[in-house]
């Protein structure tokens, strides 16, 4: 009777005991950012909270960032950078936290955001006339280095000047390089060639 008991009391407990999750054969854990660190496997990345239930499944279109724990993907004002490539050309847009696609990719560079603000390198197409031998559009690239909000929407240009550009693979191997950096929560500081810096104020 005392045993039947005791099997009872068993059967009786088991339900609210909670089972153990396990994440097996991980290659990295970062640290947690903004209440979630990312898990590599391979070559892709997933992002779990801090009970550690994934959170975000694994994707291999996430952006690594230098941090001073190492390289991976983070989260920074709720947006994670993700790439996809097109013809061979990188475009850069970003995430939320439930994984959702929140700024379409659409940026030759990127950065992450800080203060409700990134930089990234908008591409800008111009139609210069027709080769009417070849029935096409004769097309210029140029890129500025500009200001978006958590939406994606433009909010400053931070050079004057565009770069001109050539967006075809065995030109642009790499993407360009961001040379604006933000160095406080209104301005941003380039260096040229030369070392003298330009200061940018964005009110």
């Amino acid at each position: 009777m005392a045993k039947f008991k005791w099997i009872s009391c068993i059967i009786f407990i088991l339900p609210f005991l909670s089972l153990s999750q396990t994440l097996d054969n991980l290659d990295y854990i970062s640290p947690f950012h903004e209440d979630l660190a990312s898990v590599q496997k391979g070559d892709k990345w997933a992002f779990i909270d801090r009970e550690g239930t994934i959170v975000i499944d694994y994707r291999s279109d996430v952006v690594g960032s230098l941090t001073d724990d190492g390289f991976y993907p983070l989260f920074s004002d709720g947006r994670c950078l993700i790439e996809i490539e097109k013809d061979g050309i990188s475009y850069f847009g970003y995430i939320d936290t439930s994984g959702k696609e929140v700024i379409e990719p659409q940026f030759l560079n990127a950065k992450n955001f800080n203060d409700g603000k990134a930089i990234v390198l908008q591409l800008v197409k111009e139609v210069a006339g027709e080769n009417k031998a070849l029935g096409k559009e004769v097309v210029y690239y140029k890129y500025f280095e500009v200001l978006i909000n958590k939406q994606g929407d433009l909010e400053a240009y931070l050079s004057k000047e565009p770069q001109n550009i050539i967006l075809d693979e065995s030109y642009l191997k790499n993407p360009p390089k961001i040379s604006f950096k933000h160095v406080s929560e209104s301005l941003y500081i380039k260096k040229n060639k030369s070392g003298k810096s330009t200061l940018v104020k964005i009110d």
